[in-house]
């Protein structure tokens, strides 16, 4: 039996095993995917992150043990362009600015928002971006 090659469909992309795969090898999707379902996980832990009740340490513990799972899954597989490193850290900044909370500014006494050093300097353990690559 002979196959005629103009009856194929071409499939643009496809999920296996959780990842998204595409015809162009692109890792894009994959990762949009990822956030996507980081994000759906954040909002649905977001009232304990932003909880008064429970400590730092724990709320730190649930982004890395449930949160960071659900966004980590197959990235071992992933080439991070710039603007996908940019995605992940923002992604990432956001849920420990959710975690710590506001600052007081000390000169002026308003709240304020953590900026990315303060973070990095709270959160001791390596960035996102570093960890896949």
């Amino acid at each position: 039996m002979k196959i005629d090659s103009s009856s194929i469909e071409k499939v643009e992309e496809f999920k296996y095993l959780g990842t998204t795969l595409t015809n162009q090898n692109s890792i894009q999707e994959e990762v949009k995917s990822r956030m996507k379902s980081g994000h759906a996980c954040y909002y649905s832990m977001q009232n304990l992150l932003s909880s008064s009740l429970l400590s730092k340490n724990l709320k730190i513990k649930i982004y890395r043990i449930i949160i960071l799972t659900v966004v980590w899954y197959g990235c071992e597989t992933w080439s991070l362009t710039l603007r996908d490193e940019r995605r992940v850290r923002v992604f990432e900044n956001r849920v420990l600015r959710r975690v710590f909370g506001p600052k007081r500014d000390e000169v002026t006494g308003e709240w304020r928002k953590l900026h990315n050093e303060e973070l990095n300097d709270l959160h001791c353990s390596p960035n996102f971006v570093r960890v896949i690559k």
